[in-house]
């Protein structure tokens, strides 16, 4: 892992959860296949893997760079301007 600027300018404590699903896939009734929490703002959305890869749109949409695996054990994050795990 390393660090990048965009984790100094994450708020901290880091944003509650707005959902505990991908909202975007359930509002078309798809099935996410593993979650990441947007560490700018708290939404959830559904990782590339998903058919709908609603994290990634995320990112597109508001250029909240740095997300964190929203799965049960795991704590990685991923900035997604550097492109690397941070």
């Amino acid at each position: 892992m390393s660090e990048c600027p965009h984790v100094a300018e994450l708020p901290r404590p880091e944003p509650l959860p707005l959902t505990d699903t991908c909202a975007e896939c359930a509002a078309v009734g798809s099935h996410p296949v593993q979650l990441r929490l947007c560490l700018s703002c708290g939404h959830v959305g559904c990782c590339d893997s998903s058919p709908m890869r609603h994290a990634s749109a995320h990112f597109h949409e508001t250029a909240h760079s740095v997300m964190r695996s929203f799965e049960p054990g795991q704590v990685w994050r991923w900035c997604f301007v550097d492109g690397s795990i941070v």
